[in-house]
């Protein structure tokens, strides 16, 4: 095994990646340091500043054990950003107005021809997302090299259950994910643009129901090969760490296996416009934010545990463009 790393065999807690797949990850150290991985990100528009996609980028580097190639999707040159990211831009399919709405279906350009690389497996991350750990261990959750792993988002559970009722209903009824985080290999997942487009093309841009999203559309079209993320490697926050009973929350709060889960997470997801990182920053101690959902965050570390301080010195550092490690 000397001079060989195998993602799948990088420590971690609980891990359970397929065996056949750490086999196919095995790649030979060598002293170019050539990329083993790919980060994807998606920016379009002036809502997120340079530092912060720079920042994103240098804490992923530094909790990464494999050299990875950083590929920016962006609509524009951005003055300061990083030179070894390697900018790709936006088809005019993709920018549409249409595209960039509520559905967010210009996400799906994670699947174009001729985008993102088909020489490595890849991780997309939204530019909200929390790094706290290292990424390149989700590749090797992969079941097989056409798998696509996002994270659980529907009662229908994501898998074997979600297929069966997939095959029963025609497609009518299947499991669906959020598409904060996304592993995949590009080379495999052309087909869920192709089929998109097309789609597009003969009924128009929500001409059936899971066009209506990126996620449904990636959910339906991959639902064959769909993965869930484990929830011992990353989630949504408001998911994870907001329910609609402050008594439940507390409780979570104090079990120990639940905190020593979140201590290990690689990532957490910040989706929605109610809780934002810079404004986290802002609340005081035991301060209550609740969502349009109901849900409610609790902003203390006897509610949230170790990631109160986590999330606050991610952000403070992050705004600061320090090259200090995350906590």
């Amino acid at each position: 095994m000397d001079g060989i790393v195998t993602l799948g065999l990088l420590p971690y807690p609980g891990h359970r990646g397929n065996v056949a797949l750490k086999r196919k990850l095995a790649v030979e150290k060598d002293s170019s340091s050539q990329p083993q991985w790919q980060l994807v990100l998606i920016l379009w528009g002036t809502k997120y500043r340079v530092e912060e996609v720079n920042g994103i980028i240098a804490t992923v580097r530094r909790f990464s054990n494999l050299p990875f190639r950083a590929v920016l999707i962006t609509d524009r040159e951005h003055e300061g950003l990083d030179p070894n990211i390697r900018l790709v831009k936006f088809p005019q399919f993709y920018l549409r107005e249409e595209m960039r709405g509520g559905g967010c279906q210009a996400k799906l350009v994670l699947f174009e021809k001729g985008i993102v690389p088909t020489d490595l497996p890849a991780v997309y991350i939204d530019l909200d997302t929390v790094v706290l750990g290292d990424l390149s261990l989700l590749l090797a959750e992969a079941k097989s090299e056409r798998s696509v792993a996002i994270f659980q988002s529907a009662v229908l559970p994501i898998g074997p259950i979600g297929r069966f009722v997939a095959r029963l209903t025609g497609g009518k009824k299947y499991a669906r994910g959020n598409s904060s985080i996304v592993v995949y290999r590009p080379a495999e997942c052309h087909y869920i643009s192709d089929s998109f487009k097309r789609l597009q093309s003969e009924h128009g841009d929500a001409g059936i129901r899971p066009m209506i999203a990126d996620e449904r559309f990636i959910s339906w079209c991959a639902q064959a090969d769909l993965q869930r993320i484990p929830r011992r490697l990353a989630v949504k926050f408001p998911t994870e760490f907001m329910l609609p009973w402050e008594w439940l929350i507390r409780l979570r709060g104090k079990l120990p296996w639940v905190r020593r889960r979140w201590a290990g997470l690689l990532a957490v997801t910040l989706p929605g416009v109610e809780v934002k990182g810079q404004e986290l920053l802002k609340m005081e101690d035991g301060s209550v934010i609740v969502d349009r959902k109901g849900r409610r965050l609790i902003w203390s570390e006897a509610a949230i545990g170790p990631m109160k301080e986590k999330l606050i010195g991610y952000y403070s550092r992050l705004n600061a463009g320090s090259e200090e490690d995350v906590a």
